[in-house]
Protein backbone atom coordinates (compact mmCIF):
# COMPACT_ATOMS: atom_id res chain seq x y z
CA UNK A 1 0.00 0.00 0.00
CA UNK A 2 2.70 2.36 0.92
CA UNK A 3 4.94 1.56 -2.31
CA UNK A 4 1.64 2.13 -4.64
CA UNK A 5 1.09 5.40 -2.63
CA UNK A 6 4.58 6.80 -2.96
CA UNK A 7 4.95 5.64 -6.55
CA UNK A 8 1.50 7.62 -7.66
CA UNK A 9 3.20 10.87 -5.51
CA UNK A 10 5.89 10.09 -7.70
CA UNK A 11 4.73 9.96 -10.80
CA UNK A 12 1.94 12.93 -10.09
CA UNK A 13 4.76 14.79 -9.26
CA UNK A 14 6.61 13.96 -12.47
CA UNK A 15 3.65 14.28 -14.79
CA UNK A 16 3.23 17.91 -13.33
CA UNK A 17 6.45 19.02 -13.99
CA UNK A 18 6.37 18.04 -17.58
CA UNK A 19 3.21 19.48 -17.50
CA UNK A 20 4.73 23.14 -16.17
CA UNK A 21 2.33 22.88 -13.26
CA UNK A 22 3.09 22.54 -10.06
CA UNK A 23 -0.97 22.18 -8.49
CA UNK A 24 -1.58 18.63 -10.03
CA UNK A 25 -2.74 16.41 -7.38
CA UNK A 26 -3.25 11.93 -7.36
CA UNK A 27 -7.11 13.45 -7.33
CA UNK A 28 -6.92 14.69 -10.52
CA UNK A 29 -5.24 11.73 -11.82
CA UNK A 30 -7.46 9.58 -10.65
CA UNK A 31 -10.03 10.90 -13.12
CA UNK A 32 -7.54 10.10 -16.16
CA UNK A 33 -8.21 5.96 -16.06
CA UNK A 34 -12.26 6.67 -16.47
CA UNK A 35 -11.95 9.60 -19.27
CA UNK A 36 -12.56 7.35 -22.65
CA UNK A 37 -10.03 9.22 -25.51
CA UNK A 38 -13.02 10.35 -27.59
CA UNK A 39 -14.06 12.01 -25.01
CA UNK A 40 -16.72 11.40 -21.64
CA UNK A 41 -19.74 13.32 -20.32
CA UNK A 42 -19.18 14.80 -16.76
CA UNK A 43 -22.07 12.89 -15.36
CA UNK A 44 -20.93 9.44 -17.03
CA UNK A 45 -17.49 10.48 -15.03
CA UNK A 46 -18.90 10.75 -12.15
CA UNK A 47 -20.44 7.64 -12.29
CA UNK A 48 -17.50 5.39 -13.08
CA UNK A 49 -15.43 7.56 -10.78
CA UNK A 50 -17.94 7.24 -7.92
CA UNK A 51 -17.83 10.42 -6.55
CA UNK A 52 -20.62 13.23 -7.16
CA UNK A 53 -20.69 15.54 -10.19
CA UNK A 54 -19.66 18.50 -8.27
CA UNK A 55 -16.64 17.18 -7.07
CA UNK A 56 -15.56 15.87 -10.75
CA UNK A 57 -16.41 19.14 -12.38
CA UNK A 58 -14.15 20.93 -9.50
CA UNK A 59 -11.29 18.62 -10.14
CA UNK A 60 -11.98 18.53 -14.42
CA UNK A 61 -12.44 22.88 -14.16
CA UNK A 62 -8.79 22.71 -12.32
CA UNK A 63 -7.52 20.19 -15.04
CA UNK A 64 -9.00 22.47 -17.97
CA UNK A 65 -6.91 25.12 -16.13
CA UNK A 66 -3.84 23.46 -16.40
CA UNK A 67 -4.18 22.24 -19.62
CA UNK A 68 -4.89 18.85 -19.61
CA UNK A 69 -8.50 18.58 -20.30
CA UNK A 70 -10.41 20.29 -22.48
CA UNK A 71 -14.68 20.12 -23.11
CA UNK A 72 -15.60 19.48 -26.32
CA UNK A 73 -19.10 19.46 -27.81
CA UNK A 74 -20.46 15.83 -27.87
CA UNK A 75 -21.57 15.17 -31.57
CA UNK A 76 -24.15 13.00 -30.85
CA UNK A 77 -26.02 16.22 -28.63
CA UNK A 78 -25.48 19.28 -28.97
CA UNK A 79 -26.26 20.54 -25.90
CA UNK A 80 -23.86 17.99 -24.13
CA UNK A 81 -20.04 18.55 -23.55
CA UNK A 82 -17.31 15.62 -23.63
CA UNK A 83 -14.32 15.71 -21.18
CA UNK A 84 -11.36 14.76 -23.14
CA UNK A 85 -7.04 14.71 -23.59
CA UNK A 86 -5.83 18.35 -24.81
CA UNK A 87 -4.31 17.23 -27.69
CA UNK A 88 -0.40 17.99 -28.75
CA UNK A 89 0.73 17.44 -32.34
CA UNK A 90 -2.11 15.28 -32.40
CA UNK A 91 -0.99 12.79 -29.70
CA UNK A 92 -2.89 13.00 -26.26
CA UNK A 93 -1.61 14.85 -23.18
CA UNK A 94 -2.23 11.16 -21.47
CA UNK A 95 0.75 9.90 -23.74
CA UNK A 96 2.76 12.41 -21.73
CA UNK A 97 2.01 10.75 -18.42
CA UNK A 98 2.04 7.21 -19.90
CA UNK A 99 5.79 8.43 -20.78
CA UNK A 100 6.46 9.37 -17.13
CA UNK A 101 4.99 5.66 -15.98
CA UNK A 102 7.75 4.19 -18.34
CA UNK A 103 10.88 6.65 -17.13
CA UNK A 104 9.81 5.08 -13.39
CA UNK A 105 9.18 1.50 -14.11
CA UNK A 106 12.71 1.99 -15.90
CA UNK A 107 13.97 3.46 -12.79
CA UNK A 108 12.35 1.08 -10.71
CA UNK A 109 14.02 -2.09 -12.85
CA UNK A 110 17.51 -0.36 -12.57
CA UNK A 111 16.91 -0.41 -8.80
CA UNK A 112 16.12 -4.16 -8.13
CA UNK A 113 17.14 -5.21 -11.26
CA UNK A 114 15.28 -6.57 -14.52
CA UNK A 115 14.91 -10.53 -13.10
CA UNK A 116 12.93 -8.77 -9.83
CA UNK A 117 10.83 -6.57 -11.99
CA UNK A 118 9.84 -9.01 -14.12
CA UNK A 119 9.01 -11.22 -10.80
CA UNK A 120 7.19 -8.30 -9.56
CA UNK A 121 5.21 -7.80 -12.63
CA UNK A 122 4.31 -11.40 -12.86
CA UNK A 123 2.99 -11.17 -8.50
CA UNK A 124 1.05 -8.37 -9.88
CA UNK A 125 -0.66 -9.79 -12.81
CA UNK A 126 -1.55 -12.35 -10.40
CA UNK A 127 -3.10 -10.32 -7.56
CA UNK A 128 -4.78 -8.82 -10.01
CA UNK A 129 -6.63 -11.57 -11.63
CA UNK A 130 -7.52 -12.41 -7.73
CA UNK A 131 -9.21 -9.35 -7.06
CA UNK A 132 -11.38 -8.86 -10.17
CA UNK A 133 -12.69 -12.40 -9.94
CA UNK A 134 -16.07 -12.07 -8.01
CA UNK A 135 -16.26 -12.05 -4.38
CA UNK A 136 -18.12 -15.62 -3.04
CA UNK A 137 -21.43 -15.44 -2.16
CA UNK A 138 -22.54 -17.26 0.76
Amino acid sequence: MKCGRLLNERGVEHFGEQMGVDTLRAAHTNLFPYIDMEGTRLTELSKRVGISKQAVGQLVDELEEMGVVERAPDPRDGRAKLIRFVREGGQPILMRGMAVLGELEAQMRDQIGAGQMTQLHRALLTIEAWLMQEPAHE
